[in-house]
């Protein structure tokens, strides 16, 4: 690390604040917490002191539940490398699909090369991928930086617009879209593994020929070429591959019945769909869909008193995030109700969630100096349509969010990016019996982003060191000689059966219970689990000075701490992973 002077470190951070305050208060107060107080002092930017703990402090508290008779107890491991080739962005087309530098801190990601804000099912299947077994999958976390006041360096950021302006591409364009087979499939003898497993990679070719035909001949035929020439002939091809996938199973046990149901493909237009929870779409093109947006409310306060410039900040970042629900359930709610829906089901009530938030801030300014007036004028939202990078997230609806700078640094994070020592990706079993397979494009998140403004509900202790897997903490660990700072981030696993996604990108897949059991009408799926361990010296843990992305808000709390998957493993990989985990195995690929 270098070994500059900190007033070196000073003036860059000053800059980092300053540069970014004309978008971010034009984005609605998003960063407007890095620009309040004295203009000539740098943001604070490191973690607060308390947040760091000794790990011998932390009594032992993660048990896993013991196993009933038929746990899963196999694993499967991939390997997806430490993101070598510096993929980095502060998107999350998972949490926050079509917003554009949307997380506002940088994320980490392996496996699949083309994750953005845009990325969709089209593209995140067209994209290579860094996992040495072709698992396309999308592995995504915030960073974790040495913070030194140093002059610390970073690998140039990459600009991310190729990888964004192809999936905006794929995104406008229509889709073939057929059910998920490997999740429907029984127990697999091992027998059939090698017949089961050719047959599901032919479904994925037969579907990728039939979107690349689907191109090649757009403005061909008359109305019905499409299902006539593509999908008819499509159906017919999956209906004699799915019959050899249950023969080959009926040799050595029960034929599966029904399958043939899993044959009819449908042709979905993307553009403007954004995450249907109900299909295998996913993502949010950057196209002429339908946005929510609302009066800028940082750009109109008055001078904020110290005395409320928390709550403030806390209020602005929940304007911000209201919008994004509402702009979520938008996208997922398109074709409900009669004409009169969006305007009582989702602008109404967002208006109402903005007058209480606006009058918040103006109390909280009230109480030590003249309460604003008016401000309720800022309360009602409109409908417009979308513009490409303004992302549904942007309170102004036409600023993007503040992207990286040159040495990958954003507003309030900055320092040295460390590259995980090791990444650790492994599927696990259920201690309450079998597993299934997940549905190809299945999204999935652990943990939560903003706990300041959403609570601790969904948060999840990720931290601890090598050697105290038994012990984790929501704080930022300091580890004895020896042992290194590790993060293990848990996925939920207990998938409703049907959706990829949903509104809130929880509710179609959620944790087990403490027993490892799944609720009623959940079913198990392999549980990913991600290990991240880091290189960080002892002396820096003491002196307390590395810390993770987070957004602004957050001031790099531990907490905050979160992980997001998206799963593009073809059929077949799928097939191996629960057959592996359920047979009790340890694979590796």
């Amino acid at each position: 690390m270098p070994g500059n002077t900190g007033k070196h470190r000073l003036s860059r951070r000053t800059k980092i604040a300053t540069g970014a305050l004309a978008l971010a208060v034009a984005a609605g107060g998003i960063a407007l917490s890095t620009t309040f107080g004295d203009p000539g002092q740098a943001s604070a930017d490191e973690a607060d002191p308390a947040l760091y703990i000794d790990i011998l402090k932390v009594k032992p508290n993660n048990a896993e539940p013991a196993n009933s008779r038929g746990a899963a107890t196999g694993t499967f491991t991939v390997d997806c490398g430490r993101n070598e080739n510096q993929h980095f962005n502060p998107d999350n087309f998972v949490a926050q699909p079509g917003i554009r530098n949307g997380a506002q801190h940088l994320h980490d990601y392996v496996g699949n090369l083309s994750s953005n804000a845009d990325s969709n099912n089209k593209s995140l299947e067209a994209a290579g991928t860094t996992c040495k077994n072709g698992d396309k999958s999308a592995y995504f976390w915030p960073v974790v930086r040495i913070d030194t006041a140093d002059e610390e360096k970073n690998p140039p950021a990459q600009s991310p617009e190729g990888d964004r302006d192809q999936a905006a591409q794929d995104g406008a364009s229509p889709l073939i879209t057929c059910p998920d087979v490997a999740s429907k499939l029984p127990d697999v003898p091992d027998s059939a593994m090698a017949e089961v497993n050719r047959n599901l990679d032919l479904l994925d070719t037969q579907i990728d020929e039939a979107n690349k035909r689907l191109v090649s001949t757009r403005g061909q035929g008359g109305p019905n070429f499409v299902q006539n020439a593509i999908l008819g002939p499509l159906k017919d091809k999956r209906v004699a591959t799915i019959d050899r996938m249950a023969i080959a199973i009926g040799r050595t046990a029960a034929r599966p019945q029904g399958l043939d149901a899993l044959a009819p493909c449908t042709l979905r237009e993307q553009a403007g769909a954004g995450g249907n929870p109900a299909s295998n779409g996913g993502g949010a093109p950057a196209g002429a869909a339908q946005q929510i947006t609302c009066p800028d409310v940082a750009s109109k306060l008055p001078a904020v008193p110290a005395s409320a410039k928390a709550e403030v900040d806390r209020n602005l970042q929940l304007l911000n995030t209201q919008l994004q629900e509402a702009n979520n359930r938008l996208a997922t709610s398109q074709g409900q109700g009669g004409p009169n829906f969006v305007q009582n089901a989702i602008l109404g009530p967002l208006k109402d969630k903005r007058v209480a938030t606006i009058d918040r801030m103006a109390i909280a300014i009230g109480r030590t100096a003249a309460r604003p007036q008016g401000l309720d004028a800022l309360a009602p939202c409109t409908l417009g349509t979308a513009q490409p990078g303004t992302g549904a997230g942007n309170a102004g609806g036409a600023t993007p969010l503040p992207g990286p700078d040159a040495n990958n640094e954003l507003p309030d994070n900055d320092g040295q990016i460390q590259r995980p020592a090791k990444v650790g990706i492994t599927f696990r079993g259920s201690p309450a019996g079998k597993v299934t397979a997940m549905p190809k494009f299945l999204r999935a998140l652990t943990g939560d982003a903003k706990p300041s403004i959403n609570g601790t509900k969904n948060t999840r202790a990720a931290w601890t060191c090598t050697g105290f897997e038994n012990r984790l903490t929501d704080k930022y660990p300091i580890c004895p000689e020896g042992s290194k700072v590790e993060r293990l981030h848990t996925f939920p696993s207990c998938w409703d059966g049907k959706n990829t996604d949903s509104a809130n990108h929880r509710t179609h897949i959620v944790f087990p219970d403490a027993a490892g059991r799944c609720a009623a009408g959940f079913k198990a799926v392999p549980q990913l689990r991600i290990t991240l361990v880091y290189d960080i010296p002892h002396d820096i843990q003491v002196k307390k000075q590395y810390k993770v992305d987070s957004f602004p808000s957050e001031k790099h709390n531990p907490l905050s701490d979160h992980d997001d998957f998206a799963n593009v493993m073809s059929q077949s990989i799928m097939n191996q992973v629960v057959n592996c985990i359920n047979r009790g195995k340890t694979c590796n690929a």
